[in-house]
């Protein structure tokens, strides 16, 4: 993330909650909306991410959503391929670097909480409401992108193999999470899969794959080979979170 992009900040406990509005409402598509784009930051359904909005374009974006529904799709850049060494520049290069590629699955978000500085800028609480297609992008009448998009409906694990599985996800999140003593039954297996994934501090090439795996059993096995490849740091070295990145809530 380069120095003059908008940045998350802060940590999940920071956010007194408000409850984002209901599934239903949110997955009738197709939806145009405006798109943030930033490198290695991942909305996750049931999750907050603090984000601070300085640049012009995105405070304009955060104007026109509290005008509005109030909802975003964060995407994650893609990496972009190195330059052959005899490139030569043209302006389609140009406008290429002016809307870097993103990945096809994004989170849609609604801004939960706002707080509008005396300079401009925002901080904002953005609450993950479902894991998104983004099927196009049309031209854009604003500073900031638009996208339309789907809704990227996942497919539950089998209820014969759910309980099995569900332990070895439960089993690796508390070895993750020495300050949770207990998970409810009744947090969606999907949620603590994500948790988990939150918990591994991937890396971009590892994360963005797994946090587009849509079966949640194929999801919950790419994290546990993870967990397996990753351990856990030893107590009092940090509860691996990556910077910038939060957490679902258990309760």
């Amino acid at each position: 993330m380069n120095q003059d992009a908008d940045s998350p900040s802060g940590t999940p406990s920071e956010l007194p909650p408000r409850p984002p509005s209901s599934l239903p409402e949110v997955v009738a598509a197709p939806l145009l909306v405006p798109m943030f784009p930033l490198a290695d930051v991942y909305l996750f359904p049931g999750t907050f991410i603090p984000l601070h909005i300085f640049e012009p374009r995105y405070r304009q974006m955060i104007e026109d959503c509290l005008d509005g529904p109030g909802r975003i799709v964060m995407a994650s850049l893609l990496e972009a391929p190195p330059p052959a060494p005899d490139a030569v520049a043209a302006p389609a290069v140009a406008q290429a670097e002016s809307a870097p590629r993103v990945h096809p699955i994004g989170g849609l978000g609604e801004i939960a909480r706002h707080e509008r500085l005396e300079d401009g800028r925002f901080m904002i609480w953005l609450a993950g409401l479902t894991r998104v297609h983004i099927v196009g992008e049309p031209e854009s009448d604003r500073l900031y992108r638009k996208v339309l998009v789907r809704p990227a409906l996942e497919e539950p694990v089998a209820p014969g193999d759910e309980p099995a599985l569900r332990a070895r996800v439960v089993e690796a999140v508390l070895q993750r999470t020495p300050d949770v003593l207990n998970i409810p039954p009744a947090v969606p297996l999907g949620h603590l899969v994500d948790l988990l994934l939150l918990k591994l501090c991937l890396p971009r090439s590892l994360m963005q794959d797994a946090y587009a795996e849509l079966k949640i059993d194929a999801r919950a096995r790419c994290a546990l080979e993870l967990h397996q490849r990753r351990p856990p740091p030893p107590p009092g070295e940090g509860n691996g979170h990556g910077k910038g990145r939060a957490g679902p809530s258990l309760n």
